[in-house]
């Protein structure tokens, strides 16, 4: 019955990670569309390639048992090519200083996933320690990974808006660690198991901050009524200013004649 339960979980994380990797679409059709990254952030996207790199190694034979994560080793192919995508599109479309900050997040995320690699093949010779270090570094940067659009707190708390704090983001990595930490528990494995169930009120917190701010947007934007009749109202002042200046010219030329 475990074992059943382990992969039900597991498919079911494969089901929401699908949507948490391919969640930023939206944000990028706007980038895309507006040629400019505005003032969303790389550092989720950055993050998030860098914990489905490191999960992908770790559920590989080399590190865990034989393809007991072979369900791991799946969503993170995707996240990767996902990720990667994204952070290439951001980075045709950013300032430079942008492009900068991006050049060097990325070449430290090669650092650490090929110091990674190298140590877990060459230097640690049994899977036990293999599984022990990959598993810890692992743990410590998909804790990053949801808490990575935090990064915007302070900008969403000063602006009062929660217009570059991407709603699906926030949603999907909700729904994915809800999934990924049972199936950690069931599975025995911490590694899994704890960078989940702390992502999972991370992931909340971002939720709870959204709806808060989302609210008072609601609030504070006027009603399309009061829209349309403040439009009708320019477009009034507009047509009898230039009434009004079409009678003086008018006029003058009746004084002139």
């Amino acid at each position: 019955m475990e074992d059943k339960l382990h992969l039900a979980f597991g498919i079911a994380g494969n089901v929401t990670s699908v949507l948490l990797y391919a969640a930023p679409i939206f944000t990028f059709k706007r980038v895309i569309r507006k040629r400019s990254t505005e003032e969303f952030s790389s550092v989720p996207y950055i993050f998030t390639l860098l914990t489905v790199l490191l999960y992908f190694w770790y559920g590989l034979p080399i590190v865990s048992y034989k393809w007991e994560n072979i369900t791991l080793v799946t969503i993170c192919g995707v996240g990767i090519l996902l990720q990667s995508s994204f952070i290439l599109i951001y980075f045709w479309f950013a300032s430079a200083k942008g492009k900068r900050m991006v050049t060097l997040m990325v070449v430290a995320v090669i650092v650490v996933v090929s110091i990674t690699v190298l140590v877990s093949t060459f230097v640690l010779h049994d899977r036990h320690h293999r599984k022990l270090f990959v598993g810890s570094i692992s743990l410590v940067f998909s804790i990053g990974m949801y808490g990575a659009p935090l990064v915007v707190v302070k900008q969403v708390v000063q602006t009062k808006s929660v217009e570059y704090m991407p709603f699906n983001l926030s949603l999907f990595s909700f729904l994915n660690s809800s999934m990924w930490g049972p199936y950690g528990l069931l599975g025995h494995d911490p590694f899994i198991a704890i960078p989940n169930l702390l992502g999972w009120p991370l992931s909340l917190f971002q939720l709870v901050l959204y709806f808060i701010y989302r609210k008072r947007e609601i609030h504070e934007e006027p009603s399309d009524d009061q829209a349309d009749l403040e439009k009708a109202s320019k477009k009034l002042n507009s047509d009898t200013t230039a009434d009004s200046i079409s009678k003086k010219i008018l006029s003058m030329t009746c004084i002139t004649v």
